[in-house]
């Protein structure tokens, strides 16, 4: 069994209000909601689909997949969505009070590249999360934003702004 939930914004001619629906899959059959689908799908790229259900036509864009977390944004007929996709490991995860996160704890922040430290966002003791900017690098006159590649909270910082560090230097340890 699969089951998608999709949730996103339906402007409609009053107010924006939120809509969302549950897709599920059970022995090759699939229903939206209450209602078998018994449509047709027609994948035109790797990206966009046509579909036909109940006699109407809808252009589905996959902007975003995120496979780990298995979250993906939609664009459906020019409206965004976003979905969460659970299989049958997941819904009894859930059952059980288990959520399943792939949260990836940081240790060491290392220069992936040589260059100068131009700035430092962080401060020992500060949480970070996944995505979270952690300082400028420039090197070869470009500014490169580094980024937390997972959660921790930063134990050191081993560098200062004005600084020229090598590949693989630690720039900061984290607990």
């Amino acid at each position: 069994m699969l089951k998608i939930k999709v949730g996103g914004k339906n402007s409609g001619d009053t107010a924006t209000q939120d809509e969302s629906f549950e897709l599920t899959q059970k022995d090759n059959q699939w229903q939206i909601g209450e209602d078998i689908f018994d449509g047709d799908i027609i994948k035109l790229s790797d990206s966009l689909f046509h579909v036909l259900w109940q006699n109407r036509s809808f252009t589905v864009e996959v902007e975003e997949a995120n496979i780990a977390d298995k979250t993906f944004k939609l664009l459906i007929n020019g409206q965004p969505y976003e979905t969460s996709a659970k299989d049958q490991f997941d819904l009894l995860l859930e059952g059980l009070g288990m959520q399943a996160t792939a949260t990836k704890k940081i240790n060491n922040l290392k220069a992936p590249m040589p260059g100068l430290i131009q700035s430092i966002a962080v401060t020992p003791g500060q949480e970070v999360e996944k995505g979270d900017t952690l300082l400028v690098l420039v090197a070869m006159k470009m500014e490169n934003i580094i980024k937390s590649s997972g959660s921790g909270v930063v134990k050191t910082v081993k560098v200062i702004p004005g600084e020229i560090v090598e590949k693989n230097q630690v720039l900061i340890e984290f607990q």
